[in-house]
C-alpha cells in the first residue's frame, strides 16, 4: 500500500475549516491512530482513497449500503430522477410509493413520516410518544446510540464511546434528567425503573439488535420482556432499527424476533444510502403528527424525490436469497476472525448476526455496554492498522460493527480472513 501522502494533506487542510478535520467524529481515527483515509471513489465492495490505495470495505457507509457501493441500477435511478429536479419542497408520488413499500415490509409501521436522518427519526418518535402518553420520561439503554439529540446523549454508544464521551457538554441537566438508564439485556433494570417512575415513563427506546457498542444481540426473552413491561405500565415501545432495519431481515429485527413495537425508526438504508430516515408505527399514535395532529415536525428535504426513488430501487431488491447469502458470508467472516485470534493466541470474542460482525478483544462474552467496555481498544487499534495495511478497511473503532454487502464475494471474505491471520499476529506482537 502507498503511504497516505494525499490523505495527510487533505486532513491538514480540513483541520483548518472543519472541527477536528471531519464532519462526524469517528472518522477522525482518534481511537485507532494514523491519518483518516480521504476517499476518492468506491464501487461494489471496493473503496479507493486519494492516494489510489484500494481496500475491501466493511464500513459500507456504516451499514446502509446493503447492495454495495454505487450499483449500476441505483446510479441510473438517481440520475434519471435528478434530471427531473433534485428538490421541490412539495409532495410527490414517490413518497407514497416508498411509504407503502416500507409498510409492506414492516407492517407495524401503519403510518410513516420520512425525515432526513436517523437522529431526526428518533428525536421525532420520542416527541410523538411523549405527546401520546402525556408523560415526559424515556428509558434508554447504556451503550445504545439513537443519534445526537440532547435526550439521547446519556451513556451513548457509537462515536461517543469511541471518543470516551459518555455524555456531552451542552446538554441541559433538565433534559438529561428525563432520560432513565437501563442495562441492555437486563430486564430487571428496566422493571426497577418502572417500579419507581411507573406513571411518568412515556417510552422504552431500544436498538433491538444493538450495533453501536459493537454488535450485541438481544438475550432470549429480552425484547418480549420489554413489550410486556411497556404494556403493563402504559408506555410505548420504540424500536430504533436504523442499523437492524432491513439488515436483520426484510422486516427488520421485529420480524426476526416476533416482537411488535409501537413505533419504529429507520435510517439511510431506506434511501439506498442517501440522506434519509423515517419513523412510523401505529395509526392512532402517528395521527398526532402535524398536519394530521398537533405534534409539530417538518423538513424541507423530508421525502426528497431523489432519496425516495433510490429507496424504491434498494428496497425492491431485498430477496430471501440476498439474506441467505449475507448470513453465510457473515458466519464465514466471524469464524475466520475467531480462528485468526485463536491461532495467534489473542483473546477475542466475535459477535455476529447475519451480515454484521464485531470482533471484541476480550476474554469475556459481550452482552451489554459494561462488558463491551472491557474490550481492549488498543488491541483493536493494532488489528485495524494491520488490516488496513493489507487492504482491508474496517470500522475505525472497537465499538462499531463490520458490515457485509451483496457486493462482497467469497474471494473478498477469503482475502479478509487471510489478512486477519496476519493482523492478529501484529496484535500478539504488540505492534
Amino acid at each position: 500500500m502507498k503511504a497516505p501522502v494525499q490523505s495527510r494533506r487533505q486532513f491538514e487542510r480540513a483541520r483548518h475549516i472543519l472541527p477536528g478535520g471531519v464532519d462526524s467524529p469517528v472518522r477522525a481515527f482518534r481511537s485507532v491512530g494514523g491519518t483518516p483515509l480521504f476517499v476518492r471513489r468506491a464501487s461494489g465492495a471496493i473503496l479507493e482513497d486519494v492516494d489510489r490505495n484500494r481496500y475491501v470495505d466493511y464500513v459500507m457507509s456504516w451499514g446502509p449500503l446493503i447492495h454495495g457501493h454505487a450499483p449500476r441500477g441505483l446510479v441510473q435511478t438517481i440520475a434519471a430522477t435528478a434530471k427531473l429536479g433534485t428538490s421541490y419542497g412539495a409532495p410527490t408520488e414517490l413518497e407514497s410509493a416508498l411509504g407503502e413499500r416500507v409498510r409492506d415490509l414492516v407492517p407495524s409501521m401503519e403510518r410513516v413520516r420520512f425525515v432526513s436522518s436517523g437522529t431526526e427519526a428518533a428525536m421525532s418518535a420520542v416527541r410523538v410518544a411523549r405527546a401520546f402518553t402525556r408523560r415526559d420520561r424515556i428509558v434508554k439503554f447504556a451503550g445504545c446510540y439513537h443519534g445526537h439529540a440532547d435526550a439521547f446523549l446519556v451513556k451513548a454508544g457509537s462515536g461517543a464511546t469511541t471518543l470516551g464521551i459518555p455524555t456531552s457538554p451542552g446538554v441541559p441537566k433538565a433534559v438529561a434528567a428525563d432520560t432513565l438508564l437501563a442495562r441492555y439485556n437486563d430486564l430487571a433494570s428496566v422493571a426497577k425503573l418502572f417500579a419507581k417512575y411507573r406513571t411518568s415513563i412515556a417510552a422504552i427506546v431500544v436498538e433491538p439488535i444493538a450495533g453501536n457498542m459493537g454488535l450485541v444481540t438481544p438475550a432470549d426473552g429480552f425484547l418480549e420482556g420489554l413489550r410486556e413491561l411497556a404494556d403493563r405500565y402504559g408506555a410505548l415501545l420504540v424500536f430504533d432499527e436504523v442499523i437492524s432495519g432491513f439488515r436483520a431481515s426484510a422486516g427488520g429485527a421485529q420480524e426476526v424476533f416476533g416482537v411488535t413495537p409501537d413505533l419504529t425508526c429507520l435510517g439511510k438504508i431506506i434511501g439506498g444510502g442517501l440522506p434519509v430516515g423515517a419513523y412510523g408505527g401505529r395509526e392512532d399514535v402517528m395521527s398526532l403528527v402535524a398536519p394530521a395532529g398537533p405534534v409539530y415536525q417538518a423538513g424541507t428535504l423530508s421525502g426528497n424525490p431523489v432519496a425516495m426513488a433510490a429507496g424504491l430501487w434498494a428496497l425492491g431488491r431485498l430477496t430471501p436469497r440476498l439474506y441467505r447469502d449475507l448470513a453465510r458470508k457473515g458466519a464465514q467472516l466471524a469464524a475466520g476472525f475467531a480462528d485468526a485470534a485463536r491461532a495467534a493466541g489473542v483473546p477475542a470474542q466475535v459477535n455476529a448476526f447475519g451480515s454484521l460482525v464485531t470482533p471484541f478483544f476480550t476474554t469475556k462474552p459481550v452482552r451489554d455496554y459494561e462488558s463491551a467496555l472491557l474490550a481492549d481498544a488498543d488491541a483493536y487499534a493494532r488489528f485495524f492498522r494491520g488490516m488496513l495495511k493489507r487492504g482491508i478497511y474496517g470500522p475505525p473503532s472497537q465499538w462499531e460493527a463490520w458490515f457485509l454487502s451483496a457486493a462482497h464475494s467469497d474471494a473478498h471474505v477469503d482475502r479478509t480472513i487471510a489478512a486477519a491471520h496476519a493482523a492478529m499476529k501484529d496484535v500478539a506482537r504488540g505492534r
